[in-house]
């Protein structure tokens, strides 16, 4: 768990470094989502949770201030629900997972935007958001599936 939450923590960094400019605020790859999907399939539900949260607390922290941690928290908290919720019901690949998370982390956010400014104007900015989260979901996603493929075929050679 230390391992993961640190390399969540170093992803967050360089994402944090390196910011991708699109000319739309809030549109990140979310390089740190990615430990969270192979934590979620490769270790369960209560340690994806705990990485996650101390991610976000870390990185609020240390990069960010008190609104960036409760938006971070928001997105975070309703992605991890979506994320387990699919991944339940086995309806979705590890990338669609993903993709669901990217989104319900936008809506998360922008529900929390909303409720801070209490302007529901900010909900016209959704569409951008879904079309975002839906990207970097799939990136990620994709990412996601061949490291848990990996680590499960370097896990069943170590048992033979």
């Amino acid at each position: 768990m230390g391992m993961l939450t640190a390399l969540a923590f170093v992803l967050s960094y360089i994402e944090f470094l390196i910011p991708i400019n699109l000319g739309i605020p809030g549109v990140k790859l979310g390089l740190a989502n990615l430990v969270t999907i192979v934590a979620l399939y490769t270790m369960g539900v209560k340690e994806a949770c705990t990485l996650s949260l101390v991610r976000i607390v870390l990185n609020g922290f240390t990069f960010g201030n008190p609104a960036a941690m409760l938006y971070s928290l928001a997105g975070g908290i309703l992605s991890l629900l979506a994320m387990i919720g699919a991944r339940r019901i086995k309806l979705f690949s590890v990338t669609g997972v993903s993709v669901l998370g990217g989104v319900f982390h936008n809506l998360g956010q922008i529900m929390a935007a909303v409720l801070v400014v209490e302007n529901a104007r900010l909900l016209y900015y959704f569409p951008v958001l879904v079309l975002s989260g839906t990207l970097a979901g799939t990136v990620i996603g994709i990412l996601a599936a061949l490291i848990i493929k990996r680590l499960d075929k370097l896990i069943r050679e170590q048992n033979q």
